[in-house]
């Protein structure tokens, strides 16, 4: 792996910029559990994980808002939930083989998480914001994720989306969701959720 400050080549050329400060990379693929180990910034990609995924919904929402100029707010925000969730950014992030210039601890099965690919795209995507500003970020997400713009022709759903639509379309209420119970690690937890209506559906 590459230490800090001295990022590696390749991926840089993948993201399309040419890092000022190329440790901002280097620190977008320090995993949380390296920090201490190695004596290295204590948030590791955390804290930039935290501006990525603010810098990625602002730029999809631009970009959501000038392709489809007769969508109203809500077929944008399907689309929009549908572009920024963490299965979207992990597909982008093994498209450019992330999980591979990660440094972590140990392995562990982590460069391959959905959850830990998620959060260093965004991280990245927080990298190449602070040093080239929204235009850099903007080439990395226009690159990665137009083709998700062009291929997505209907507004999609999640499931408890769904659930609430055809609720609302047979005038029901909306259900009530209790959490039944939780599987996975602390750290990307899966929740399983049990949607009672508030009044029978006739």
């Amino acid at each position: 792996m590459a230490e800090r400050g001295d990022p590696p080549g390749d991926l840089a050329k993948a993201l399309g910029h040419r890092f000022a400060k190329p440790e901002l990379l280097a620190e977008a693929l320090i995993h949380p559990s390296a920090t201490k180990r190695q004596g290295r910034d204590p948030h590791g990609y955390e804290r930039l994980e935290f501006l990525g995924d603010r810098v990625l919904g602002v730029i999809i929402a631009e970009l959501l808002w000038r392709r489809f100029p007769d969508a109203d707010e809500g077929e944008l925000t399907r689309r929009h939930v549908a572009l920024v969730r963490r299965e979207t950014l992990t597909d982008v992030a093994r498209e450019i083989g992330l999980g591979e210039y990660m440094t972590a601890a140990s392995d562990g099965g982590m460069r391959d998480n959905p959850g830990v690919l998620a959060d260093l795209c965004e991280a990245v995507i927080a990298a190449l914001y602070i040093d080239g500003g929204l235009p850099a970020a903007r080439r990395f997400v226009e690159k990665n994720w137009g083709k998700r713009l062009r291929t997505a022709q209907h507004p999609l759903s999640d499931p408890k989306t769904a659930l609430q639509e055809w609720a609302q379309g047979l005038g029901q209420p909306l259900p009530v969701y209790t959490v039944r119970g939780t599987e996975g690690p602390p750290h990307d937890p899966v929740f399983g959720l049990w949607a009672a209506a508030s009044a029978a559906v006739e």
